[in-house]
């Protein structure tokens, strides 16, 4: 393979950073510079300015963070989809689009090899290469991590350095941060000893549920067909909403988690996230469908919400069963709409209230008091219709002499 221009996933942090000049040295290519903005807090000027001084002969800077909730994680919010019944999947969510953003670039410029800054044993370079070559087949992928001479990021910080190429990493903190709007992960350095307590600097969003305030702070969720759309009565655009929630949460020790997970390529690695807005609505969101749904599609659900996280985390966000789950999930949002209140205490959520115009509770019906409908009489029958299979099999059982 000899490219002659190559899109790059760029996000200014050490390996993509490193990454540009190596490519353009080994290869003598073209190199172009991809960069989407899906809410993390970077300044794009410098971005852009940083990629071009490295060797790109174009930087693409282009804000996704509208389309990267309202289309992405907002799938992933009413699919209840949280990787292991924790991970809220902010940089598994993200990387599809990101993918889909290349392929798009790499069609604009002609460019036939796209390259990405994925290590040989993560999740990413699953998602990123899954996603291209589906989107895209023709184009050739470069992946210089698993090449390249580099054993360490301490080899990459020298080479940065030796290369006069800006990085805000150093040695004494060699943390790998990604970041976007649904979420911070974090690794690498004192992390990767589980017997470790990650050390202050290892949050960026988020204080101390000990040093939040000894006050709670209540807000008021409205969601429509299981999407949100306003808080405390005011209605926001989606990325405006994860935002607000993302400050709201992260001032009350909202949404850390420290979790060793299975990757996709088989082994555990060791994480900390922060994501006090996908924490907020994920848990928002439940309690509404508790209201909501009824007791079989909930407990179908359950199964769905497990296989969709799935789906995400191994990178397979364009597949055949991933679109037709979605299909499921969609249908079953459609009644998914109200209000939840809550309140956030020094890293806990506390569900306040609940109403909804579709709530299938009634009163009436569950009531201990004299203002009780429910027909009791109607049990005894239904108990041993209930019961009858097993009724029956205890018997046939008993007569055969058969142990249980």
């Amino acid at each position: 393979m000899d490219p002659k221009k190559i899109v790059v996933a760029y996000s200014g942090g050490l390996d993509t950073s490193v990454m540009v000049k190596w490519l353009k040295n080994k290869y003598d290519a073209e190199i172009i510079t991809v960069t989407g903005n899906l809410g993390q807090e970077k300044d794009s000027t410098k971005i852009e300015e940083k990629a071009l001084s490295t060797g790109a002969s174009n930087a693409y800077v282009i804000d996704l963070s509208e389309e990267f909730i309202r289309d992405y994680a907002w799938n992933a919010l009413k699919a209840g989809a949280l990787y292991e019944g924790q991970y809220p999947l902010a940089t598994a969510i993200g990387r599809p689009l990101l993918a889909k953003l290349m392929v798009d670039v790499a069609d604009k410029e002609n460019a036939d090899t796209v390259a990405h800054g994925c290590t040989g044993k993560g999740n990413d370079q699953v998602r990123f290469e899954v996603g291209i070559r589906t989107l895209n087949p023709d184009l050739n992928i470069i992946a210089p991590l698993r090449e390249w001479e580099f054993k360490s990021r301490e080899d990459e910080i020298d080479y940065a350095l030796a290369n006069n190429i800006p990085i805000s990493i150093t040695k004494k903190k060699p943390y790998s941060i990604d970041d976007n709007l649904w979420g911070v992960a974090t690794e690498c350095g004192e992390l990767e000893d589980t017997t470790n307590i990650p050390p202050d600097d290892a949050y960026q969003i988020t204080v101390s549920p000990k040093n939040a305030p000894n006050e709670p702070e209540q807000i008021k969720l409205a969601f429509e067909k299981g999407v949100p759309v306003a808080i405390d009565g005011i209605e926001l655009s989606p990325a405006e909403i994860v935002k607000t929630l993302n400050q709201i949460g992260g001032r009350n020790g909202i949404g850390r988690l420290d979790i060793v997970e299975n990757r996709v390529v088989g082994i555990k690695s060791r994480e900390v996230y922060e994501a006090p807005g996908a924490i907020i609505l994920h848990n928002a969101h439940l309690e509404l469908e508790k209201l909501t749904l009824d007791k079989d599609t909930f407990r179908f659900k359950q199964n769905i919400s497990n296989t969709y996280a799935n789906l995400i985390y191994d990178g397979l966000w364009f597949s055949p069963l991933f679109k037709a789950l979605t299909s499921f999930v969609n249908k079953t949002q459609e009644n998914v709409n109200g209000e939840i209140i809550l309140d956030l205490y020094k890293g806990n959520i506390i569900i306040i209230s609940r109403s909804s115009v579709n709530s299938l509770y009634n009163k009436e019906l569950a009531t201990y008091t004299s203002d009780d409908t429910f027909n009791h009489k109607a049990a005894e029958g239904f108990l041993h219709l209930y019961g009858l299979p097993f009724e029956t099999m205890s018997k046939i059982k008993n007569k055969s002499g058969v142990v249980n």
